[in-house]
């Protein structure tokens, strides 16, 4: 098979509730995933040898392609173990990485590079996974995974992994990142994290107020995410996705975002992008290789 481009769309939390935490410390959570027509790319290409291999360039490339926790390198090892049969050569691949969105900007990057990985990675070697397999396995390197392979904006509980599709209005958001790093780790662990959220229904995702529980702690542990959702709310109501550090605003139509991403400090990094309901992947999967 010829090589294999995906995209790998990032995503936002419209909102994200901790509802509580499980015996094995995992947290417990509600949010809404938006995709948006905005991420990083993947090529595949098949090689002989059983190797897989893993080039990423791009505004915000990495240059430790190797390690255990690069959730592609995983993803792709994952894939292999379930690909080999007795007597068949053990697939490998080429991995081109584009990447544009910032490591733990609270976007989903890494999610949705592994995700596009496993889905990629099924069609190229042939493997004819279901999709439900693809998501378990997903679901073994990160939360988050899931909903990037099944394709589709989401309504999420459990840990994320708990999925309801949403058709979400179609609107434009400037999503800003003010240059530092926010630890994941940190954030969940830390002891004046709210836990105890009442859980709603999706219905009031809808009519009500909500908000990300992480964003007041955020705001008082990292300065430049507190500067940037100050400064973001002239121009709308400024929200938090995940842990961040990444902001975003919501907007009718693009004009008017990209209106107030011209004023964006120069020292932040922003975009402006549509959110969608079906993820870009899926998109270019059913353009290349329909059924």
């Amino acid at each position: 098979m010829p090589a294999l481009t995906l995209p790998a769309p990032a995503k936002l939390n419209l909102f994200l509730h901790i509802t509580g935490r499980r015996d094995d410390g995992y947290h417990k959570l509600q949010t809404v995933f938006q995709l948006i027509d905005y991420g990083d790319e993947l090529e595949f290409e098949s090689r002989e040898d059983g190797k897989v291999t893993l080039h990423c360039e791009g505004p915000m490339a990495f240059s430790d392609l190797s390690a255990s926790d690069n959730l592609v390198v995983r993803a792709a090892q994952l894939l292999r173990q379930i690909a080999a049969k007795p007597g068949t050569p053990i697939p490998g691949a080429d991995i081109k990485l584009f990447k544009r969105l910032p490591t733990g900007g609270g976007l989903g990057g890494g999610s949705s590079d592994a995700a596009s990985t496993l889905l990629g990675l099924n069609k190229l070697w042939n493997l004819d996974r279901s999709i439900e397999e693809l998501a378990e396995l997903g679901l073994q390197l990160g939360a988050d995974v899931p909903v990037f392979v099944h394709g589709h904006s989401a309504w999420a509980e459990g840990i994320g992994e708990q999925l309801t599709p949403l058709e979400l209005p179609k609107r434009w958001f400037l999503v800003v990142h003010p240059g530092c790093h926010v630890s994941t780790h940190e954030i969940f662990s830390h002891p004046q994290l709210t836990r105890d959220t009442p859980a709603i229904t999706m219905a009031a995702f809808f009519t009500g107020p909500t908000r990300n529980d992480f964003e007041s702690l955020v705001r008082r542990l990292a300065d430049p995410v507190d500067k940037a959702l100050n400064w973001l709310a002239n121009f709308g109501e400024a929200r938090l996705t995940g842990s961040g550090a990444s902001v975003f605003a919501i907007f009718d139509n693009e004009a008017q975002a990209l209106v107030a991403q011209r004023q964006v400090p120069s020292e932040w990094r922003s975009f402006v992008a549509q959110g969608v309901n079906r993820s870009p992947a899926w998109e270019q999967l059913d353009t290349l290789l329909p059924g």
